[in-house]
């Protein structure tokens, strides 16, 4: 057994008796192999949770979670639950502790709470969580029961999390809105609700499966009730059926930009007790903010999130009572006792964390051509270099580039005037102007399949009317086709590798301003200067920028033309064929470029540019690539809401009777579900555009893809592993049905 030394020590306002551990016995398996470990609270020491029952917990209790990556990182959650003592969360909040001190401090810990978990911990129990009356205090033990002795009905919600709570064996529990399954051992009872949705069945379906292969090691029977269908079996159980309550609307709050709010403060202990002080009122955040020296707390109360930083080189005492710290803050700041604390290593930050900065860049990310790619929430993947070659059968490769081909398929574009398309002339296609927008269809083949996507092109100088225009025509276009195209809506300055791609070979020209109309053009400035750049996928895009010497590049390649002269500039880690395209866009201004190599510029140079000014010198930082994030939106409820999905999402987490906008970090999908009714489909760009325009870390003008369930392009297949294009041929509720007859 494990050695320790009992001591006094105060923890909220009782006095428990702390356990300092040299070690533990249960440490010694901790963190040994990758995936979930459970250790619940028993009598101020720990007791391994069987993995058969991992998702049960008693509200009675606190338990302690490890989960274990293959890096390894590591993932500590304390869960307390509604009924649990303070001595219970006390002991668990100190293991908590000790587990990350014999893991050398380098853990991210998390303080969840009964039913207000974070997306992490949901994300263990894809199948669902219940919640189990009683704890240890009342006997209540995790044992695999014998089947006879279990009788009791859960209540499931949500659509995204799933929880289950263990209520009354009663009919008052159940309402019309809602699943419930009726758990008697041997045989388990799924009821439907006559007003719960499909999806919500499929859900609950998945967690009666659940129990009876993992609970029951597949020895129960399970069957699918319909309200007013009940066997005579129920009805023993439950007694004559009374009246259902009607469905309740669920009482979570509207979801409202401020939730993206937050302020970060610096934490002391110079006079010998912990104090704050503001770094900064309002989010986004810049990470040169955080010294090395010191740790933090971001706040986000107004979202019930409450995070601390641990700088590497900060006091040893700050850094152990860094979950002590932040329940503090919150009392102090009268928050919800149901706010979710995240401890985090520098160097461990999570992605909620992270979405509060506006430049976070971290330490991993290369300098070179190649990105490292997170991929879900927590695992590693290289970037796939591009190769167009194998785009078709590189699903992974096209999401990560973002190319559904090569570009080589058909263009057609228009321009929009006077509330009509009108064609644009071929010879100037890849030239686009500010005071314009533009649709362009492209059509390529996909297998034997002709597939189209519509870019609306929004220029930063047009009217409201041209960019009502655009969407309208837009919406036309795509409904004379059938529904069939993709749609993008692209914000000048912010085209998508793929677009840049459509032009044979030549780059894509973006002018500030003026419009490409028959005598609508405005006079160009005498100085005008052009930025060119490659994008991942070898497609190369020439902006043009305000003429001054400090919108200069090394990376890159520059095009200066002013009333007397052309040059062309080339940064030293420009590459050729950034050279080739500025070439053309000269062929486009008019003049004879004189050649410029960095370093070695002529006088005449400077002085169209307002002189020589400080420039970006060091090599581009490739960002790295956020994991993605997949989201649902439903008004189920009577309102619209957006909910994450937790964990790493798969193509079964998309709801065919929703919206779901998938979020790449620089680009925006929304999904179309085919049961989506009018007002998720009418009222989610709206979402997506609001989702932007309050991202925390200050992304604006992402570009956003409309697609439909069954067309979907590779550019988003790629982002779910090992996606099914037959998937939603048989009905998913009928497919899960045959499970559990299984």
């Amino acid at each position: 057994n494990h050695r320790h030394q009992k001591i006094q020590t105060s923890y909220g306002s009782h006095a428990i008796t702390k356990i300092t551990m040299v070690s533990h016995k249960e440490f010694e398996t901790a963190g040994k192999a990758p995936g979930l470990q459970i250790w619940r609270i028993e009598n101020m020491d720990l007791k391994p949770v069987p993995k058969t029952l991992y998702g049960n917990f008693y509200t009675g209790d606190a338990y302690l979670l490890l989960y274990t990556t293959t890096a390894p990182s590591y993932y500590i959650h304390m869960w307390m639950g509604n009924e649990c003592s303070q001595d219970e969360s006390g002991a668990a909040a100190i293991f908590a502790t000790q587990l990350d001190d014999f893991l050398g401090g380098g853990p991210v810990q998390f303080r969840e709470v009964q039913n207000n978990e974070s997306l992490t911990f949901l994300g263990y129990f894809k199948a669902g969580i219940k919640y189990k009356q009683g704890g240890v205090a009342s006997g209540f033990q995790h044992v695999l029961t014998n089947e006879v002795d279990v009788k009791r009905l859960l209540h499931i919600k949500g659509r995204r999390a799933i929880r289950a709570t263990e209520v009354e064996m009663s009919w008052s529990s159940f309402n019309r809105g809602d699943c419930f399954i009726v758990d008697l051992g041997k045989d388990i009872y799924q009821w439907c609700g006559s007003d719960c949705n499909r999806f919500e069945r499929l859900k609950a379906s998945q967690l009666a499966i659940d129990i009876r292969d993992n609970e029951r090691n597949g020895r129960a029977k399970l069957m699918m009730v319909e309200d007013g269908a009940e066997p005579d079996a129920l009805i023993k159980v439950l007694g004559p059926k009374s009246s259902i309550a009607p469905a309740t609307p669920d009482d979570e709050e509207v979801d409202t930009s401020n939730k993206k709010k937050a302020a970060l403060y610096m934490i002391s202990d110079a006079s010998g007790t912990m104090k704050t002080s503001v770094v900064a009122q309002t989010s986004p955040f810049k990470q040169e903010m955080l010294s090395l020296d010191e740790c933090y707390i971001l706040d986000n109360g107004v979202d019930k999130n409450v995070f601390v930083w641990k700088g590497p080189n900060a006091n040893t005492s700050e850094r152990k009572v860094a979950m002590k710290t932040a329940e503090q803050f919150i009392k102090e700041k009268n928050y919800s006792s149901k706010t979710q604390i995240q401890v985090l290593p520098a160097g461990g930050e999570t992605t909620l964390f992270k979405q509060f900065f506006s430049n976070w860049k971290d330490k991993d990310q290369t300098t070179g051509p190649t990105k490292a790619y997170t991929i879900g929430k927590i695992a590693h993947v290289e970037q796939i270099p591009f190769d167009a070659s194998s785009l078709h059968n590189n699903k992974a490769m096209a999401a990560q580039h973002n190319m559904v081909d090569d570009g080589s398929g058909k263009v057609q574009i228009w321009r929009v005037e006077g509330g009509e398309r009108v064609p644009v002339d071929p010879s100037t296609y890849g030239q686009f102007f500010g005071g314009d927008c533009y649709l362009i269809l492209y059509s390529y083949k996909q297998g034997s399949r002709e597939q189209h996507i519509i870019y609306t092109w929004q220029g930063l100088k047009s009217t409201q009317d041209e960019l009502a225009a655009s969407a309208f025509l837009t919406v036309q276009l795509d409904d004379s086709m059938g529904g069939a195209p993709v749609q993008v809506r692209v914000t000048q300055g912010q085209e998508p590798p793929h677009l840049m791609s459509l032009f044979k070979g030549k780059p894509m020209i973006i002018h500030t301003g003026g419009t490409s109309r028959k005598d609508g053009q405005t006079k160009t400035g005498s100085t005008r200067l052009f930025h060119i750049r490659q994008s991942s996928s070898r497609a190369t895009r020439a902006v043009e920028v305000e003429p001054s010497a400090s919108n200069l590049n090394t990376n890159d390649v520059f095009v200066l033309k002013s009333s007397d002269c052309v040059f062309v500039w080339k940064g030293a880690g420009a590459s050729d064929e950034e050279m080739v395209a500025a070439k053309y866009v000269v062929s486009v201004l008019g003049g004879k470029p004189t050649d410029v190599a960095e370093g070695k510029e002529p006088g005449g140079f400077w002085s169209p540019l307002g002189g020589k000014k400080e420039y970006q010198t060091s090599s581009a930082l490739r960002n790295m690539v956020k994991p993605p994030r997949l989201f649902g939106c439903s008004n189920k409820t009577g309102r619209l809401m957006v909910e994450e999905v937790p964990g790493d999402f798969t193509q079964s987490d998309l709801a065919t009777d929703d919206v779901m906008l998938l979020d790449t970090w620089d680009q925006i999908f929304l999904w179309i579900g085919k049961e989506a009714n009018e007002v998720e489909k009418t009222e989610s760009p709206k979402i997506a555009k609001d989702y932007v325009d309050s991202d925390p870390s200050g992304r604006r003008g992402l570009p956003i893809t409309t697609i439909k369930q069954g067309a979907e392009p590779p550019t988003f297949t790629g982002w779910f592993q090992a996606w099914d294009p037959h998937m939603w041929e048989t009905d998913p509720l009928e497919k899960i049905r045959a499970t559990a007859q299984c």
